[in-house]
């Protein structure tokens, strides 16, 4: 968007202001709604008398709806616009945590959590990224790196701070308290910000008779039956679980090899730190690689160095920096993530479409802590389980480099001097 009444080529405020909530709000909602829960799960096991599988199990099957709820969200969100969407979500998820806090059985700590799940899918970045790529344009990846860089410290701030609230406080108490600040600033935050004018996903094809509908429908159905977005979504499904099952599973693996549980604490908070120097890192990676180039080298990366924590023995600080690489890999596959549908097929139906490319990616992400632990359990070695991730990277790489047979130009619209052109091709072209 390009303030026309001064011809200025940035953004115009009312996005500059919704990128800056945006910042906030992802922060909080992932904070709250993910980070907590890891720090929390143990004392609400020992609380209730629940498995530690169980709980785990409903805060999987939370995610795991919410990624079946992007697809309609997304459709939602390209209809009606961010505003709504995000507004409604955050509403919901206060709710739902309200509902964890105060479960007195099991069925409705699960039901809760399913609840809070349909929340996640208004509130975490799928829609934000839709927002901002319908908003910024050619200006995207700027606003989406900016995003990730504030979001990447949600879980510096939050798994501290639900630690600290902990000590002092049960269970319930803490996700009330974490229930009200989403609340105050969520809520309020998306009902004020998000309101720049919204053009519904059909605006860069206008058309107002059922013919050119139909044909818009036709294409979308293409774009998803293609060779390359199956294979795209394959690829970057398995990088996700594995680089989620790693975070997961990481204090496990790093206890077993001599480090203290505090320590081990801190190589997931330093992961976070890693995540912002990461996507620090991919603007300078997005000018100088292909789709496909910078698409396989963030995923190997992370199956290379997952392999290299699963072996390495020791000493203690390798492992933590180790755990800060990855960290900053997950940081570069997150704007990998935001940003290839547009990068490839254009921003005309992005939130249609980003909503089914990320619904599986999602659903990985869900089901990484309870597949995971299984696996580790089965295994009986978290060194071996982190050999197996490693080895689902690695698969994602080759499927990446399988699936982009186009030539694709290495540098993205933004940072061209003419602006002439975006990066990759549509489908429909």
């Amino acid at each position: 968007m390009v303030d026309v009444s001064t011809g200025d080529r940035r953004p115009a405020a009312g996005p500059r202001r919704a990128l800056g909530a945006l910042c906030v709000t992802t922060i909080v909602s992932y904070g709250v709604l993910y980070y907590a829960f890891p720090v929390l799960a143990q004392g609400i096991a020992e609380d209730t008398g629940w498995s530690r599988t169980a709980v785990t199990a409903a805060f999987s099957a939370g995610n795991l709806l919410g990624a079946v709820a992007g697809v309609p969200v997304g459709r939602i969100l390209g209809r009606r616009g961010p505003r709504p969407v995000m507004t409604a979500g955050s509403v919901l998820a206060v709710v739902a945590l309200a509902g964890v806090a105060e479960a007195p059985s099991y069925g409705w700590f699960l039901a809760a959590w399913l609840i809070a799940g349909i929340a996640m899918a208004g509130v975490f970045y799928p829609p934000a990224f839709a927002a901002l790529t319908g908003w910024y344009g050619p200006h995207r990846v700027r606003a989406l790196t900016t995003l990730t860089l504030a979001a990447g410290f949600a879980s510096t701030i939050f798994a501290p701070l639900t630690a600290a609230l902990a000590g002092r406080l049960d269970w319930r108490e803490v996700y009330l308290i974490l229930a009200a600040i989403l609340a105050a600033i969520t809520i309020p935050a998306h009902a004020w910000a998000l309101s720049p004018p919204w053009h519904p996903d059909q605006h860069a094809r206008p058309s107002h008779d059922q013919g050119d509908h139909a044909t818009n429908q036709h294409s979308d159905r293409r774009v998803v039956a293609s060779r390359e977005f199956l294979l795209l979504v394959a690829a970057l499904t398995f990088s996700a679980f594995a680089l989620y099952a790693v975070v997961v599973n990481l204090v496990p693996l790093l206890t077993g090899r001599g480090l203290s549980t505090t320590l081990a604490a801190w190589a997931i908070g330093l992961g976070g730190v890693g995540q912002v120097a990461g996507r620090l890192c991919y603007r300078p990676l997005a000018a100088r690689l292909t789709v496909r180039g910078r698409t396989a080298a963030v995923i190997g990366a992370g199956g290379l160095a997952t392999l290299i924590l699963g072996t390495l023995p020791g000493p203690g600080f390798a492992l933590v920096a180790l755990a800060a690489l990855v960290g900053a890999i997950r940081g570069m596959f997150t704007l990998v993530e935001a940003t290839i549908v547009a990068d490839l097929w254009g921003t005309a139906h992005f939130a249609r479409l980003n909503g089914i490319f990320n619904a599986p990616l999602t659903a990985a992400t869900a089901l990484a802590p309870s597949i995971g632990a299984a696996l580790a359990a089965a295994m009986g070695s978290y060194p071996l389980l982190f050999v197996t991730l490693a080895a689902a990277g690695g698969l994602g790489a080759a499927l990446a480099i399988a699936a982009i047979t186009r030539p694709h130009p290495a540098v993205s619209v933004e940072n061209r001097p003419d602006g002439a052109a975006t990066e990759g091709h549509t489908a429909a072209a």
